[in-house]
């Protein structure tokens, strides 16, 4: 019979790094997921994301987490997918790391976006999955180039990204909340520049992950 990771391989997938597992978000990680969220991510007056999602009273915003992940699973495909990784550390879970891209048998570029419970902050935990997932994205997935960005008034997450080998990319003017205008940093990552960490990648899933993305066919 067939699992869930067999129809949906993102399920599948796990990457060990060190005290580090990133892995597909489950049904089964999803409601912890939830509840890490509505426990805090960032001080109520900031907003380090494009969308303030994270403004939703606490009932609200658990639904949405849930549905958010729900749709992206819905979504996913070879020409735009989002690929979204559940975060423990020792064992713990601790926030959630992305690589999110369109057209990317052309393009071989993606994005990186990530949050972690505010509990789980301050400890270079941040810094530590973001070299995972850019490792993994450039050694398994082809990747050419690597994207991000942070606002100018979020200096944690632009220090993480110094010490991964970014590359200033622009300036961008976005609205953020309603009637809000924030600048964006725009950010690049080739792989000379990244800075790895310490631990080697330990990669399972990997094999159904390309084939879903289409990976195999262009390499052959």
């Amino acid at each position: 019979m067939s699992t869930v990771a067999d129809l949906f391989p993102p399920l599948g997938l796990t990457i060990e790094a060190g005290p580090l597992v990133l892995r597909g978000i489950t049904d089964e990680v999803l409601p912890d997921l939830c509840d890490l969220a509505v426990r805090g991510i960032h001080d109520p007056g900031a907003m380090p994301f494009y969308v303030p999602w994270t403004d939703a009273p606490p009932d609200q915003l658990a639904r949405n987490t849930a549905a958010y992940h729900w749709r992206t699973r819905a979504e996913f495909g070879p020409d735009a997918w989002g690929l979204h990784l559940a975060v423990f550390h020792d064992d713990r879970l601790v926030g959630t790391q992305a690589f999110e891209t369109s057209d990317y048998l052309v393009t071989r570029t993606g994005e990186t976006g990530s949050w972690l419970g505010r509990e789980f902050q301050g400890r270079g935990i941040g810094t530590a999955m973001r070299q995972v997932i850019c490792a993994f994205a450039f050694d398994h997935l082809d990747a050419a180039v690597i994207t991000s960005g942070a606002f100018l008034d979020n200096p944690a997450s632009l220090a993480v990204s110094r010490k991964l080998g970014y590359r200033p990319n622009g300036v961008r003017r976005l609205k953020r909340r309603p009637g809000e205008l924030a600048l964006n940093q725009a950010l690049v990552l080739t792989p000379e520049d990244l800075v790895r960490g310490p631990h080697p990648l330990r990669v399972e899933g990997l094999e159904a992950l390309r084939s879903c993305l289409g990976l195999d066919a262009v390499r052959a």
